[in-house]
Protein backbone atom coordinates (compact mmCIF):
# COMPACT_ATOMS: atom_id res chain seq x y z
CA UNK A 1 0.00 0.00 0.00
CA UNK A 2 1.26 3.30 -0.65
CA UNK A 3 0.26 6.49 1.50
CA UNK A 4 -0.21 9.94 0.47
CA UNK A 5 -1.88 12.91 2.02
CA UNK A 6 -4.64 12.64 -0.30
CA UNK A 7 -4.99 9.25 -1.91
CA UNK A 8 -3.65 5.91 -1.39
CA UNK A 9 -2.67 3.60 -3.80
CA UNK A 10 -3.48 -0.59 -3.26
CA UNK A 11 -3.96 -3.83 -5.06
CA UNK A 12 -7.50 -4.64 -5.64
CA UNK A 13 -9.16 -7.42 -3.08
CA UNK A 14 -11.56 -9.71 -3.37
CA UNK A 15 -14.36 -8.08 -2.01
CA UNK A 16 -13.61 -4.69 -4.80
CA UNK A 17 -14.10 -6.73 -7.50
CA UNK A 18 -17.91 -5.88 -8.13
CA UNK A 19 -17.37 -2.46 -7.20
CA UNK A 20 -13.98 -2.54 -9.44
CA UNK A 21 -15.84 -3.93 -12.43
CA UNK A 22 -19.02 -1.32 -12.59
CA UNK A 23 -16.47 1.24 -12.34
CA UNK A 24 -14.27 0.39 -15.00
CA UNK A 25 -16.82 -0.89 -17.55
CA UNK A 26 -18.65 2.53 -17.15
CA UNK A 27 -18.46 3.89 -20.88
CA UNK A 28 -20.33 7.05 -19.51
CA UNK A 29 -17.40 7.93 -17.49
CA UNK A 30 -14.44 7.40 -19.88
CA UNK A 31 -14.66 10.76 -22.35
CA UNK A 32 -13.27 10.98 -25.32
CA UNK A 33 -9.56 9.76 -24.79
CA UNK A 34 -10.38 6.35 -23.46
CA UNK A 35 -11.62 3.29 -25.30
CA UNK A 36 -15.29 2.44 -25.51
CA UNK A 37 -13.85 -1.40 -25.59
CA UNK A 38 -14.61 -2.96 -22.33
CA UNK A 39 -14.13 -6.84 -21.22
CA UNK A 40 -17.19 -8.91 -19.81
CA UNK A 41 -17.35 -9.26 -16.12
CA UNK A 42 -16.45 -12.62 -16.02
CA UNK A 43 -13.10 -11.98 -18.24
CA UNK A 44 -12.22 -9.38 -15.24
CA UNK A 45 -13.08 -12.20 -12.26
CA UNK A 46 -11.17 -14.96 -14.30
CA UNK A 47 -7.71 -12.24 -14.83
CA UNK A 48 -8.26 -11.31 -10.96
CA UNK A 49 -7.78 -15.11 -10.24
CA UNK A 50 -5.20 -15.71 -12.00
CA UNK A 51 -2.96 -12.96 -11.87
CA UNK A 52 -5.01 -10.37 -8.91
CA UNK A 53 -3.80 -7.40 -11.83
CA UNK A 54 0.13 -8.04 -10.33
CA UNK A 55 2.49 -9.40 -13.02
CA UNK A 56 6.27 -9.11 -13.76
CA UNK A 57 5.42 -6.97 -16.42
CA UNK A 58 2.41 -4.86 -15.15
CA UNK A 59 0.84 -4.23 -12.44
CA UNK A 60 -2.55 -2.37 -11.06
CA UNK A 61 -3.81 -0.34 -8.56
CA UNK A 62 -6.94 1.12 -7.25
CA UNK A 63 -6.63 4.75 -6.12
CA UNK A 64 -8.75 5.20 -2.96
CA UNK A 65 -9.50 8.75 -1.38
CA UNK A 66 -9.17 9.38 2.22
CA UNK A 67 -12.34 8.13 2.69
CA UNK A 68 -11.68 4.48 1.51
CA UNK A 69 -13.50 5.40 -1.98
CA UNK A 70 -12.52 3.75 -4.59
CA UNK A 71 -11.72 6.60 -7.53
CA UNK A 72 -9.46 5.33 -9.81
CA UNK A 73 -7.07 3.41 -11.39
CA UNK A 74 -3.30 3.80 -11.94
CA UNK A 75 -0.98 1.06 -13.75
CA UNK A 76 2.30 0.55 -14.81
CA UNK A 77 3.58 -2.15 -17.49
CA UNK A 78 6.67 -2.98 -19.81
CA UNK A 79 7.49 -0.44 -22.11
CA UNK A 80 9.44 -0.63 -25.39
CA UNK A 81 12.55 -1.28 -23.65
CA UNK A 82 13.73 -3.52 -20.14
CA UNK A 83 14.73 0.11 -17.97
CA UNK A 84 11.67 1.04 -19.47
CA UNK A 85 8.26 1.56 -17.93
CA UNK A 86 4.96 3.05 -19.33
CA UNK A 87 2.31 4.44 -16.54
CA UNK A 88 -1.39 4.43 -16.99
CA UNK A 89 -4.40 6.20 -15.21
CA UNK A 90 -7.79 6.55 -14.73
CA UNK A 91 -10.14 8.80 -12.86
CA UNK A 92 -13.68 7.14 -12.70
CA UNK A 93 -15.63 10.57 -11.68
CA UNK A 94 -15.31 13.47 -14.03
CA UNK A 95 -16.45 15.46 -10.67
CA UNK A 96 -13.48 14.75 -9.05
CA UNK A 97 -11.50 15.75 -12.09
CA UNK A 98 -9.03 18.98 -11.06
CA UNK A 99 -8.68 18.15 -7.42
CA UNK A 100 -5.11 16.73 -7.40
CA UNK A 101 -5.73 12.96 -7.27
CA UNK A 102 -3.88 11.46 -10.14
CA UNK A 103 -0.91 13.74 -9.74
CA UNK A 104 -0.80 12.72 -6.41
CA UNK A 105 -1.17 8.97 -7.47
CA UNK A 106 1.44 9.45 -10.34
CA UNK A 107 4.36 11.20 -7.79
CA UNK A 108 3.16 8.26 -5.74
CA UNK A 109 4.03 5.22 -8.45
CA UNK A 110 6.82 7.06 -9.46
CA UNK A 111 8.72 7.11 -6.26
CA UNK A 112 7.94 3.46 -5.49
CA UNK A 113 9.25 2.47 -8.74
CA UNK A 114 12.58 4.14 -8.48
CA UNK A 115 12.69 3.41 -4.83
CA UNK A 116 12.04 -0.25 -5.55
CA UNK A 117 13.08 -1.37 -8.93
CA UNK A 118 16.38 -0.29 -9.53
CA UNK A 119 16.45 -1.88 -12.86
CA UNK A 120 13.81 1.16 -14.15
CA UNK A 121 15.44 4.13 -15.49
CA UNK A 122 12.92 5.84 -17.64
CA UNK A 123 9.21 6.25 -16.92
CA UNK A 124 6.78 7.06 -20.06
CA UNK A 125 3.28 9.18 -19.91
CA UNK A 126 1.13 8.67 -23.22
CA UNK A 127 -1.61 10.93 -23.74
CA UNK A 128 -4.18 12.16 -26.79
CA UNK A 129 -2.22 15.74 -27.60
CA UNK A 130 -6.06 17.48 -27.07
CA UNK A 131 -6.27 15.59 -23.34
CA UNK A 132 -4.98 18.86 -21.55
CA UNK A 133 -5.50 17.30 -17.99
CA UNK A 134 -3.32 14.70 -19.00
CA UNK A 135 -0.59 16.72 -19.87
CA UNK A 136 -0.79 19.05 -16.58
CA UNK A 137 -0.13 16.24 -14.86
CA UNK A 138 2.56 15.08 -16.69
CA UNK A 139 4.24 18.07 -16.33
CA UNK A 140 3.48 18.60 -12.65
CA UNK A 141 5.20 15.44 -12.03
CA UNK A 142 7.99 16.89 -13.82
CA UNK A 143 8.08 14.70 -17.30
CA UNK A 144 9.52 15.93 -19.78
CA UNK A 145 7.54 16.49 -23.11
CA UNK A 146 9.69 14.57 -26.11
CA UNK A 147 7.45 14.48 -29.16
CA UNK A 148 3.86 13.48 -30.85
CA UNK A 149 3.92 9.92 -32.33
CA UNK A 150 1.77 10.62 -35.40
CA UNK A 151 -1.16 8.35 -35.94
CA UNK A 152 -0.05 5.69 -32.78
CA UNK A 153 -3.69 4.37 -31.74
CA UNK A 154 -7.22 3.87 -32.82
CA UNK A 155 -9.45 4.87 -30.29
CA UNK A 156 -13.10 5.15 -30.21
CA UNK A 157 -12.89 4.88 -34.73
CA UNK A 158 -10.64 7.61 -34.98
CA UNK A 159 -6.65 6.68 -35.85
CA UNK A 160 -5.50 9.60 -32.90
CA UNK A 161 -1.70 11.11 -32.59
CA UNK A 162 0.04 10.63 -28.97
CA UNK A 163 2.41 13.11 -27.00
CA UNK A 164 5.09 11.17 -25.63
CA UNK A 165 6.31 12.38 -21.94
CA UNK A 166 9.10 10.99 -20.18
CA UNK A 167 10.91 10.82 -16.13
CA UNK A 168 14.74 9.64 -16.06
CA UNK A 169 16.21 8.46 -12.87
CA UNK A 170 18.47 11.01 -12.70
CA UNK A 171 16.05 13.93 -13.43
CA UNK A 172 13.99 12.45 -10.46
CA UNK A 173 16.83 12.23 -8.17
CA UNK A 174 17.63 16.04 -9.04
CA UNK A 175 14.06 16.77 -7.65
CA UNK A 176 14.19 14.78 -4.76
CA UNK A 177 17.22 16.47 -3.62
Amino acid sequence: MLKGPLCTLRHLVSADLNTFIALSNDLASRGEFFSSHFKSPEAIRKEFMLTGFVEEDRECFVIEDNCHHIIGTINHFSGRTPLCREIGYRLFDKELAGRGYISAATRLLVDHLFNTHQRFHRLVLLMDPLNLASERIAQKCGFTYEGTMRQAFFINGAIRDTKTYSLLRPEWQAAKA
